[in-house]
């Protein structure tokens, strides 16, 4: 007995005290906060790297819009939702797809794909207007462009019967609804975007990198699952603009405004909550 009593004693004693978790297993020595990006940067347009990223943004966008909306409208032409993949696919056709595209773009662009995402890591000072102003335009065009490719494939007359996957408040809910699903839906996904590409967390943990992909698509996807019902889900500008300007219905129009305001409030509402309660970092620039 006095042997299992001194066993346990030198087990105890064995093993250093646990390292701490979050933000305090990390200390300044093994991470610097790195400056803000300037809020304009002329030498940008002299890079190619610069068009590049507006490129990639451009051509990820385009192919999101297009999956996702002809996803959409596949499920609105069946007869039965037991006949199609319901809005279960259509949650997981955005969710993946944003899986994909950040996977396939995070390396060149950063792999926003959403101009939401692009203003709330703008207002942590994460990107220069310039490139901010730059990523939200070619998002744009790049989503006008997919939802006219789909209005090519399925022709006018389907594409205005399914109303062209464009994004409205549906009936029964207020336009206030809908504006409050958008800030939450979108403040989820900026949230998860700002958790999964943290540099510190890089830094301390090497498989954060690999994985970043995965949590903002699943975001995407649960944000989908919540609020189809509402608004068909927006918490993307580019993407309710880009099937607005090709649906081109009044009915579309009269709620765009809750697809931009929503939006851009909720990444506010996430950057702002990550910089200043996660990460703290105006009490650390003060200390």
């Amino acid at each position: 007995m006095e042997n299992k009593e001194e066993d346990v004693k030198v087990g105890a004693n064995k093993f250093t005290e646990r390292q701490p978790l979050g933000t305090a297993a990390q200390g300044d020595k093994d991470y610097k906060e790195p400056p803000p990006a300037p809020l304009f940067e002329p030498g940008e347009l002299k890079s190619w790297s610069f068009y590049r990223a507006g490129i990639a943004e451009f051509v990820a966008t385009f192919l999101f819009l297009y999956i996702t909306i002809l996803t959409v409208m596949g499920v609105n032409r069946s007869s039965s939702k037991c006949s199609s993949v319901g809005i279960q696919g259509i949650a997981w056709s955005f969710g993946g797809m944003i899986f994909a595209l950040v996977y396939c773009t995070a390396g060149i662009s950063g792999g926003h794909i959403n101009p939401a995402v692009t203003f709330g890591l703008f207002l942590a000072r994460k990107l220069s207007l310039t490139r901010a102003v730059f990523y939200i335009i070619m998002q744009c065009l790049g989503a006008i462009c997919g939802a006219g490719v789909v209005k090519g494939f399925e022709g006018n007359g389907r594409y205005e019967l399914f109303k062209g996957g464009a994004n409205f408040v549906n009936s029964g809910y207020t336009k206030g609804d809908g504006l409050g699903a958008e800030i939450v839906g979108t403040f989820v996904l900026v949230y998860t975007v700002f958790s999964a590409t943290d540099a510190k967390r890089n830094a301390r943990d090497s498989h954060v990198p690999i994985l970043a992909p995965l949590p903002i698509g699943f975001a995407v996807f649960l944000a989908h699952l919540a609020t189809i019902p509402i608004t068909g889900t927006g918490i993307n500008p580019a993407r309710s603009l880009g099937a607005a300007i090709i649906y081109n219905r009044d009915h579309a129009w009269d709620d765009q405004w809750i697809f931009w305001v929503g939006p851009f409030i909720g990444a506010a509402l996430a950057a702002l909550y990550h910089q200043i309660v996660i990460r703290a970092i105006p009490f650390k620039a003060r200390a």
